[in-house]
């Protein structure tokens, strides 16, 4: 069964750490909403969705992808860039310590779950603002003995690697080449996002959909004449928060 994993929204959402946005009001109530709606458009393209209850003192903690990897064998329990955010992983360890032996990354190591975009046992890892060397260095360690290949990437003026690109199938990677190296995926074909759309870049492939933010038209418009299915959601307020449609869920197999 695929799962996926969520959590609520924190009501201190509004003071979430911000790298490259300036901040502007975000609507509790609205971005509430947007989420159970994004959370049933997870059931509706048949993932059972477990959702955690809301952390009010962690205002970043909606975003449930950057406190961990889950791969097939592990899950690997980060320790995140933002030290406002590193409690975050107290609770998530234990909702997936039944799924998946744990393992953790290590202080000097920073690395944060938005950088690590997977493509079968590839392991495209950012190095960016929230993920360090040390970081890349020891997931490689903990990874390579399953069989799995870190590929270090640069990533530049946005929060993640995958602010910047997202594998969505079919050996296609939809990315802003601005922000990141793309040379380092020079094994995949990258499909450019319209320049006007600078953050359209965060896409989520679910089964033959891919789920995409809708203030991004043409780059869904991009996507539909590429071949692909698309289907848009509303997450505006937590845009402002520099989200994007990956960060709000951990999806993975699990009975």
């Amino acid at each position: 069964m695929l799962r996926a994993l969520t959590r609520e929204v924190s009501p201190a959402i509004a003071s979430c750490e911000l790298e490259f946005l300036d901040r502007q009001p975000i609507d509790l109530a609205l971005a509430e909403e947007q989420h159970r709606q994004y959370q049933e458009c997870l059931a509706e393209l048949g993932l059972h969705v477990e959702t955690l209850p809301a952390e009010p003192d962690l205002p970043d903690s909606v975003f449930v992808e950057d406190p961990a990897i889950v791969l097939d064998e592990i899950a690997v329990i980060t320790r995140m860039g933002a030290l406002s955010r590193r409690r975050e992983v107290e609770t998530l360890a234990r909702a997936l310590a039944p799924y998946r032996e744990l393992r953790c990354i290590d202080d000097p190591g920073m690395l944060e779950g938005g950088d690590v975009m997977r493509v079968g046992k590839t392991l495209y890892v950012g190095y960016s603002r929230r993920t360090n060397v040390a970081g890349i260095q020891q997931l490689a360690a903990i990874v390579h003995p399953l069989g799995y290949f870190v590929v270090p990437v640069e990533v530049r003026g946005c929060l993640h690697l995958k602010s910047a690109c997202c594998y969505i199938g079919d050996d296609t990677v939809l990315a802003n080449r601005g922000w990141m190296d793309p040379d380092a995926l020079c094994s995949l074909k990258i499909l450019n996002i319209p320049n006007d759309e600078p953050r359209g870049a965060n896409a989520l492939r679910i089964g033959d959909t891919v789920l995409m933010p809708a203030p991004f038209p043409r780059t869904c418009e991009l996507l539909q004449h590429s071949g692909f299915r698309v289907r848009t959601i509303d997450n505006s307020e937590l845009l402002k928060a520099e989200a994007g449609v990956t960060c709000t869920s951990l999806i993975f197999e699990a009975s």
